[in-house]
């Protein structure tokens, strides 16, 4: 079968929003609460403390984002929920009070899309939380409620809180706090459907879903797939799946998958050992051992081997999210780490995705770590700021970038370089992540552009040319732990 994916995701760049996190906004939206009690913003997140951002916030810096090059917002979940990260759903129809209600989200779906720029929502369908209406019905009302059939219960009575009594219904992952929908039961099912359409309608771009693989009833995603794109055919529908996505990405289920195993190769590659084992270990992505350049060559081919290339230009890559500790962390401070990965994530085919503060060198560990306030502007590291702004600014100008095929012209010790190719542009990306220079040889009849890369147009290296009696051969010299490109 053919598979169609939404044009529009292919040149996208997003930005990740922990929407407690991002900024608190000044309008007066809300009156029930004039003298709340949050969280300093500049301490460590706690993991149950509030900071008290809202989507007034977020409105009030879009012309912050616009100057960035952002055209795509994603938000972790903004439906009301007591707690900080909103996973815990009440109500899948009501935006959080907290973050200023439906009549926020209303305001800033509307000013994002007079800026040209699109709203992407959480979604979070395997389960709902102990408030969560239906299920405190079940709590009330014991095997009397009406809802008892939308979780699986395993006994009675329930012990929602009191962790030295067995739940007696199913959580996930063994989790309390999260009941799980009872997927196979039709009324869920279509409940589940309707709320994806609802938000459709109401004006989102599309759904970010939050772990899609627990639900195993068949057809579920088909159906979720063809009553939203019947709505918006060009809505984005994107899975968080950690690892090998191929069940999921067959044209009848999602657009693309959060792309960790772009991420985790490539921190492997840049940061190499240093980075920090606590921060990676036992978690769903495996950024180690160090790579080598023929290693991550190896790695990034058998990945753009995996999917249909319709399905690869979709993929959203991302260097870090709220589930991960940041780059800057795991590689223990090590700034060039930071600076290799952004150029191969702004270079890499797929959507592009920054998590919020990654672009002015916030710092984060292991969740709630990661998940701290944006830092003032007086606390930015501006040259982290200025070559996100740079590099996204190439790829926008240069659809070669963004939808250009990928191939590897050098793979050794060290060294790496690739090229992207689109009609007759050819720009070539060159890293060195050693500690010594490294001096990349290419020979100019391999590369399949008339146009051949002549210019620097980001970084720093030196280029000689040897003429030969084809092309030529030019030789690229590139400083210690830094990267290059070349058009």
């Amino acid at each position: 079968m053919s598979i169609y994916t939404p044009e529009w995701v292919k040149h996208a760049i997003f930005y990740q929003i922990f929407p407690d996190r991002f900024a608190i906004g000044n309008h007066p939206q809300q009156p029930l609460l004039k003298n709340p009690h949050w969280e300093d913003w500049n301490a460590p997140p706690t993991l149950q403390g509030y900071k008290g951002g809202d989507l007034w916030g977020v409105i009030e810096q879009l012309d912050y984002l616009q100057d960035l090059g952002i055209d795509t917002l994603y938000f972790t979940p903004i439906f009301q929920s007591t707690c900080n990260h909103r996973y815990h759903t009440h109500d899948f129809y009501q935006v959080d009070p907290i973050l200023g209600g439906n009549r926020a989200f209303e305001s800033l779906l509307n000013a994002a899309h007079q800026r040209d720029m699109k709203v992407v929502l959480d979604g979070v369908f395997n389960h709902a939380s102990r408030g969560f209406f239906f299920f405190n019905d079940i709590l009330e009302n014991g095997p009397n409620s009406p809802w008892v059939d939308w979780f699986t219960i395993y006994d009675w009575p329930l012990s929602a809180y009191d962790g030295s009594l067995p739940a007696n219904y199913k959580g996930w992952v063994g989790n309390r706090a999260l009941p799980v929908f009872n997927h196979d039961n039709p009324d869920v099912r279509e409940y589940l459907m309707q709320i994806a359409e609802h938000w459709i309608r109401v004006g989102i771009d599309g759904w970010r879903l939050d772990v899609p693989f627990e639900i195993k009833t068949e057809g579920f995603w088909q159906e979720f797939r063809d009553r939203v794109k019947a709505i918006n055919p060009e809505a984005y529908i994107v899975g968080e799946v950690w690892r090998d996505a191929r069940h999921w990405l067959d044209g009848t289920q999602f657009d693309g998958v959060m792309n960790y195993l772009f991420t985790a190769p490539t921190i492997a590659f840049v940061a190499g050992d240093r980075v920090a084992m606590d921060l990676v270990i036992s978690r769903s992505y495996d950024p180690y051992p160090a790579l080598t350049a023929p290693d991550y060559a190896q790695k990034i081919q058998a990945l753009l081997d995996l999917y249909p290339w319709e399905i690869q230009l979709t993929q959203l890559n991302q260097l870090a999210s709220h589930d991960t500790a940041r780059l800057i962390s795991i590689a223990q401070g090590d700034r060039a780490s930071m600076a290799l990965g952004t150029l191969l994530l702004l270079t890499f085919p797929g959507a592009v995705s920054i998590y919020y503060g990654d672009e002015v060198g916030l710092v984060g560990a292991l969740d709630p770590d990661a998940r701290r306030g944006f830092p003032a502007e007086t606390e930015w590291d501006r040259e982290v700021f200025d070559y996100h702004r740079e590099l996204i600014a190439l790829r926008k100008a240069h659809r070669a970038l963004r939808i250009g095929t990928y191939r590897v012209l050098f793979a050794q010790g060290n060294g790496y370089a690739f090229a992207r190719s689109l009609d007759d542009e050819e720009i070539v990306v060159a890293v060195n992540i050693g500690l010594e220079s490294v001096k990349i040889s290419l020979d100019l009849a391999s590369l399949s552009s008339k146009s051949q890369p002549k210019q620097l147009v980001f970084g720093t290296a030196e280029m000689e040319f040897e003429p030969d009696n084809k092309a030529g051969t030019l030789t690229i010299d590139i400083p210690p732990r830094s990267g290059c490109i070349l058009m």
